[in-house]
């Protein structure tokens, strides 16, 4: 099956569009893991011992360009388009590319079109407060296992509803600025508003320290856990910098509200050093919840460079939720492909 579709794609490449490019690329990883016994105290699983981790990703990008020159493309994530496309019990039955019924909700899946008025991406991609803000978190570790409660991956209201999401993006110089926009697409005529972003973002170089600065905004209708619907908005900021000697850092910080009184303040912070092959990193999070239940965490990696797209991993995380308290962490090999 993905001889023939590698082989068949090949083909209509270099036949009826000479001009395009086919790229496949992926990543594998291969260790061991475990936990706290705390983190599985409520669940039907082990106990947090030790345990085997492998996993593989494959990854397909598209790229062409009109006889105009506008350039035009799609990624095609393969992990996540077989977990969103499995049933509830996710189970796949053995069949790849299963067919979902809605062709709103592609998973994985990434498509853009790029010109001298800007990009246009549409698909599984990140709304412009995301697109705007860095993470504070520096390294890799197998599972994230250096991410942790506190943790917050700028999200933002992404994903409030099906996770498709069109972006509009415009650069001049090392400015950009971004504009996106997630629709409703339940069936029960609600029409909730949809979720609109915008984001602003610089990143330069002065005396010999690489700097980045992003102010991201969004806003709409955000959907509980037990499925009511409130207005709600977030704001935020970070700032990031890299000296020549191996020495990064980052600083993000939000604040988020919403009409059931889910209100909280995010701050994150990262720092990392940085010296021949090696990557050592560390990172804090906290959220400041308006009814006291605060969370918050610090993880901690150290990464070694093999080369060649293999790199030796090992991280931690700890997490303190309030209600539990506990640790996750892992070690083994990253490839990339």
């Amino acid at each position: 099956m993905e001889k023939f579709l590698l082989a068949s794609t090949a083909l209509v490449a270099s036949t009826t569009f000479a001009f395009a490019e086919v790229n496949v690329s992926g990543t594998a990883e291969m260790g061991v893991f475990g936990a706290s016994s705390d983190i599985f105290a409520d669940e039907d699983e082990n106990d947090g011992d030790l345990q085997f981790h492998t996993d593989v990703d494959v990854i397909f990008t598209m790229a062409g360009e009109t006889d105009a020159g506008l350039a035009f493309g799609a990624e095609v994530d393969l992990d996540d388009v077989i977990n969103i496309n499995r049933d509830d019990e996710g189970d796949d039955d053995g069949v790849i590319f299963p067919a979902t019924g809605d062709d709103s909700d592609d998973g994985g899946i990434v498509i853009f079109v790029d010109g001298a008025y800007g990009r246009l991406t549409m698909g599984d991609t990140d709304g412009g407060f995301d697109w705007a803000l860095e993470e504070a978190i520096i390294g890799g570790s197998l599972r994230d296992d250096h991410e942790h409660a506190g943790y917050n991956g700028n999200a933002g209201l992404d994903g409030t509803y099906d996770g498709q999401i069109a972006r509009y993006e415009y650069a001049f110089g090392d400015f950009g600025v971004a504009a996106s926009a997630e629709l409703d697409d339940d069936d029960d005529g609600d029409g909730d508003d949809p979720i609109l972003g915008l984001g602003a973002r610089y990143n330069g170089e002065f005396a010999g320290v690489t700097f980045g600065a992003g102010l991201g905004y969004q806003t709409g209708a955000d959907v509980a856990d037990d499925g009511e619907s409130a207005d709600g908005s977030i704001v935020g900021a970070s700032l990031s910098a890299k000296m020549d000697n191996g020495i990064q850092g980052i600083i993000n910080y939000s604040h988020y509200d919403d009409d059931l009184g889910g209100d909280y303040d995010h701050l994150g912070l990262a720092i990392g050093y940085e010296w021949d092959a090696f990557l050592i990193a560390a990172n804090y999070g906290t959220f400041d919840y308006d009814d006291g239940e605060d969370e918050d965490g610090y993880g901690v990696v150290v990464n070694y460079d093999l080369g060649g797209g293999a790199q030796l991993q090992a991280g931690y995380g700890h997490s303190d939720d309030g209600d539990d308290d506990f640790s996750t962490y892992s070690f083994g090999i990253a490839m990339a492909f």
